[in-house]
């Protein structure tokens, strides 16, 4: 099967006819249209078109548009466009063999409107067909490397180099099998790296899917492509900046052999404050608009997890004409924005060629907010939609990815069990058992699942399961089951804190693992600092440094060498690590915003490259492990009934979020009609001295 990868180009018409020669040609492999940007000695070259194929190895195609039949002109861009690509592919060592390059390069320009054409100079389709047929390659193993080396996976790899392993069945030694095996981009992340659009693209994936990696590889490819932008990356969780930064230089060196200019990527947080850039700080000053730091924002409109959407808000609805501030903005993490800020970047884009794209993974979102629709986000104009994304499969505005290649199957499927609240034990006033649910059915099949039995209607049973295709299996042969996920209750905290120490010195002294490759994460940030002191006294204790992020370091810094990262879930979004501690787990469990709480167990659980211990105190940490339990006894598959439109009503209004005012008024209710019915039972008052019209109001509220 040929994958059809079209990236910017100005030659789209004999794009679009290599395309239709090629698949004449039923070959296997990609062909990228607009990629790469190859640096040489002499500067960048773009390359019209590439293929990469099993059977012809690498061809790089000229489109020769023109009819000036100048063939000495045309061999020298050939012969350089030949080194460039030679240069960078001699740099990878796992291409050689006795340094000889073990990659077949061919050069051909297609240039219908010549009337003579030479041995890779063609002049027709027939001709394209005729030198390809030529060519041959014995790929010897050596396909996949290639394409890991045009797509500049290598440079991911680099992150995590584990020459120190040496005993074979050690978590090192596992997870650098696991690293090794990741060895390319699958087509919907190529088609979301190099696939660009004027106007707005979003990237729905799993956690784990690679949005983060797409989105850094996208910035490198806009970069190389057009020299006159300024791109923005901006983030809800700052401690993506380090990761954007490195996976950015190195992509953009490894592509161009320069390093970025940084007056041209500019990596910001979404918020931003007087003494540190953001993009609503920036598009507030540019507009002359009233900016909020984060303390004014709370005295105005009361310290909620809405607030940032109601200053955004409050700067879009009071700017009519605004001023242009970045050419391209890619925002990750977008589920934790409201639509008022992707508003906002959409505004501070050129109103003829704006370039807007949007990564996010609805279940991710820890208050609880869904991702609305295009039409909705960007607003109507004359009751027409200001943006329409096109849904049919393939298109390039709407791209999903729905292969999770950081959570084994085990472990993403108990995180969505967990996080919907699948096998859990519903209350007497609940119809379902269910936390929460997409609205979108079809979102099942997007995200990878596939439906083993029933069907996904309205109160019918249905069994949900994922395969190889959506969850490869090396992510879980490594080891067992047993290992990959446990649950463990406790008695106390403290408890807690010496089985999580334990299991540190163990992964540190005996699995071979790094500090780097191990993240504690607490559920509250109110109280993680307080609750995690134990466990940083004993590590202290068996000579382990450990870190808040934070708090004992700047926000943008994660992980480090020699210290263990404990953070708070908020700071843990966008990170992972090969084993992940989610400590007071029993937080998650029930109570007052159910639906927030179990997101933050899901997102928690799916920080994890390969194992994840989930500890927790007493009888709410019970439960958790009993719904575990379920989720093995049904063989890690979804199995239950599809609530109702009316259940899942219902289910949103009792598990919808509620800040800390609103808690407060339905305690107070809940006291005052307690106190009501306790004077009833003891004939302090009588039903019948409660004036009817409140009696009938409070039947029609409440039957």
């Amino acid at each position: 099967m040929l994958n059809i990868i079209k990236g910017a180009t100005n030659k789209q018409v004999l794009a679009d006819e290599l395309i239709e020669i090629l698949e004449e040609m039923e070959l296997d492999g990609y062909i990228y249209i607009g990629y790469p940007v190859l640096g040489g000695l002499d500067g960048k070259i773009k390359v019209d078109a590439l293929l990469i194929s099993k059977q012809q190895g690498l061809v790089i195609f000229d489109l020769d548009m023109s009819s000036d039949e100048s063939v000495e002109n045309k061999e020298i861009l050939l012969d350089e466009l030949y080194n460039n690509m030679e240069s960078r592919l001699k740099r990878y060592s796992y291409l050689s063999r006795r340094r000889e390059l073990q990659v077949q390069i061919s050069v051909i320009s297609y240039a219908p409107r010549w009337r003579n054409g030479t041995d890779e100079i063609c002049v027709s389709k027939k001709g394209v067909q005729e030198l390809l047929h030529d060519i041959t390659w014995k790929e010897n193993g050596y396909y996949e490397k290639l394409l890991e080396s045009v797509q500049m996976i290598s440079q991911i790899k680099k992150r995590g180099k584990r020459d120190y392993v040496q005993k074979e069945q050690s978590k090192g030694a596992k997870l650098k099998k696991i690293e090794d095996e990741i060895s390319c981009l699958d087509k919907h992340q190529s088609k979301a790296v190099i696939e660009t659009v004027n106007g707005v693209q979003r990237i729905r994936g799993l956690a784990g899917s690679g949005k983060t990696i797409v989105l850094a590889l996208k910035v490198a490819y806009l970069y190389s492509m057009y020299e006159d932008k300024v791109i923005a990356v901006t983030f809800n969780s700052r401690s993506l900046k380090g990761q954007f930064v490195q996976l950015i230089t190195n992509f953009i060196i490894e592509n161009t052999n320069e390093e970025p200019d940084w007056d041209r990527i500019r990596i910001i947080h979404a918020w931003g404050s007087r003494n540190s850039e953001g993009l609503y700080y920036d598009f507030c000053r540019a507009n002359n608009v009233e900016c909020y730091d984060y303390q004014e924002a709370c005295r105005k409109y009361g310290r909620t997890s809405s607030v940032f959407s109601k200053i955004c808000k409050e700067a879009v609805e009071n700017v009519s004409s605004t001023q242009k501030l970045f050419d391209v903005i890619l925002v990750d993490e977008a589920q934790d924005f409201s639509k008022y800020f992707l508003r906002m970047c959409y505004m501070s884009l050129p109103k003829d060629d704006p370039m807007l794209v949007y990564a996010y993974d609805e279940l991710q979102s820890l208050d609880n907010n869904n991702v609305e629709s295009p039409e909705e986000i960007f607003g109507y104009t004359d009751g027409k939609p200001n943006v329409v994304l096109n849904n049919d499969d393939g298109k390039k505005e709407d791209i999903v990815l729905y292969k999770c290649y950081r959570n084994s199957r085990p472990v993403l499927i108990t995180a969505h069990s967990l996080g919907f609240g699948i096998y859990r034990e519903h209350e007497n006033e609940e119809e379902t058992q269910l936390v929460q649910l997409f609205e979108d059915k079809k979102l099942w099949e997007d995200i990878g699942y596939c439906v083993k039995g029933g069907v996904i209607e309205d109160g019918k049973e249905v069994s949900l399961s994922r395969n190889n295709d959506t969850s490869p299996s090396f992510l879980e042969e490594h080891s067992p089951i047993s290992d990959l996920i446990k649950f463990e209750s406790f008695k106390s905290s403290k408890e807690e804190a010496c089985w999580v120490v334990e299991d540190i010195v163990r992964n540190l002294t005996d699995e071979e693992l790094k500090y780097q490759d191990i993240m504690i994460i607490h559920p509250n940030p109110m109280y993680t600092k307080s609750y995690v002191s134990d466990i940083r006294v004993m590590l202290m204790e068996r000579g382990i440094n450990s870190h808040i992020v934070g708090v004992q370091t700047s926000p943008d810094d994660f992980f480090q060498e020699d210290s263990i990262a404990i953070t708070q879930i908020y700071r843990a979004k966008g990170n992972e690590a090969a084993v992940v501690y989610v400590i007071n787990a029993d937080l998650c469990v029930e109570g007052i915003n159910l639906s927030s709480k179990r997101n933050i167990l899901f997102t928690a659980i799916t920080r994890s490259k390969a194992w994840v211990r989930v500890c927790g105190i007493g009888s709410r940490m019970d439960k958790l492990i009993a719904e575990y339990e379920k989720v093995k006894e049904n063989r890690f598959e979804l199995n239950f009934v599809y609530p109702t439109e009316v259940q899942r009503k219902t289910m949103r209004i009792i598990h919808r979020d509620k800040n800390q005012s609103q808690i407060a008024e339905i305690k107070k209710s809940n006291f005052t009609l307690e106190e009501i019915i306790n004077k009833l039972q003891n004939g302090d008052i009588r039903k019948e001295d409660i004036d009817k019209d409140t009696l009938n109001r409070l039947k029609d509220v409440l039957f």
